[in-house]
């Protein structure tokens, strides 16, 4: 039997991979986190001013989870029937 290339394994099938792209992802939140630390932030209101670094970062990270929780939530509330158009 001889394999097609459907039945080779892909470079993202090896856990070593995987890992690496974690760990460089990894690194460029750590660069840009101190990245953060080392330039004056021009705030457009006061209150800008007391939050701490990383906070921008941070409200993304919660806004984006918000929104998938939300969308799960959605899904369940108007979902059709699996033979809806049947």
């Amino acid at each position: 039997m001889t394999k097609t290339p459907q039945d080779r394994p892909r470079w993202l099938d090896r856990k070593q991979n995987v890992d690496k792209i974690c760990y460089a992802l990894y690194g460029v939140c750590a660069v840009l986190f101190f990245a953060d630390l080392g330039y004056e932030r021009k705030t457009h209101f006061d209150f800008e001013r007391w939050l701490p670094t990383g906070f921008s970062a941070v409200y993304g990270l919660v806004a984006c989870v918000a929104l998938v929780v939300m969308a799960k939530g959605l899904r369940a509330l108007i979902m059709r029937s699996e033979h809806y158009y049947d």
